[in-house]
């Protein structure tokens, strides 16, 4: 019996078209709420950053790709940050080898040291907030929980190389979210049901992107969107239809979940 389900958020519950959630998921969600199935957000985004999820309520949120859980909107129960020498090692690596924009994500903030036009394609396509601008040096020593770096595949290896306890996840070519080593959406939903008393097996994931993977294979069942690309879906139990495709209610009614 499925007790709990975690859902992404761009390209699973909310359309890259509309920036909306289908009418479709509004009420599969609902549904969910009424048969007492908690019900999770898990996302790249941080707490402050989710700005397309209308009045819909959540029972708790796995954020920052698993570095930082809430119970709830206010309960912190688990924070991951990346260690300060590897964000000491970026800005040097910027500094002396070449720039490339990035925003460090911190527990209450978020800014971007420069903008591009891969920068402005990927928060139109999201309809994401765009971050304030400023240097990368001289935040204070607070401490940053995940990075939004647009450096192509090609070179990630190399960038990647500068920070040793980091790992890159990837669901657009534009674009690595950089997160502590060790962290993913898969730890986060560990963190959520250890903190309700849910088990594993009582899990549901839906995902479209590539930071959905080890979530997808780490739920009790998980479903990948039509819309996801063709390693998203070999990592999931099930394919359900795309966003636009009343792919949420589907999947949910397949499963005999609502």
């Amino acid at each position: 019996m499925i007790k709990a389900v975690f859902f992404d958020i761009d390209g699973t519950l909310v359309s890259f078209k509309t920036h909306k959630l289908p009418d479709s998921t509004v009420r599969a969600l609902d549904l969910l709420r009424e048969k007492g199935i908690k019900v999770f957000i898990a996302t790249g985004r941080q707490l402050q950053s989710i700005n397309n999820l209308g009045t819909q309520e959540f029972d708790g949120y796995v954020t920052l790709n698993g570095g930082y859980c809430l119970a709830g909107k206010d309960k912190v129960i688990y924070k991951h940050n990346i260690p300060a020498g590897d964000i000491e090692a970026l800005i040097r690596y910027q500094e002396n080898e070449e720039a490339f924009p990035c925003a460090l994500v911190e527990e209450d903030g978020i800014y971007q040291n420069y903008v591009d036009d891969s920068v402005r394609q990927l928060y139109d396509m999201l309809d994401f907030p765009h971050p304030p601008l400023r240097p990368l040096r001289g935040n204070g020593g607070k401490e940053v929980y995940q990075l939004i770096a647009f450096f192509s595949p090609g070179h990630e290896e190399r960038i990647m190389s500068v920070l040793p306890h980091c790992e890159a996840t990837r669901w657009n070519p534009l674009f690595a979210d950089v997160v502590p080593r060790g962290s993913s959406k898969a730890v986060g939903i560990d963190k959520i049901i250890e903190y309700y008393g849910i088990s594993l097996h009582e899990t549901m994931a839906f995902g479209d992107g590539g930071n959905d993977m080890a979530m997808l294979r780490h739920a009790g069942i998980g479903v990948a969107m039509g819309n996801a690309g063709d390693e998203v879906k070999e990592a999931a139990d099930y394919v359900t239809d795309s966003v636009d495709d009343d792919g949420v209610m589907n999947a949910l009614r397949h499963f005999d979940v609502i």
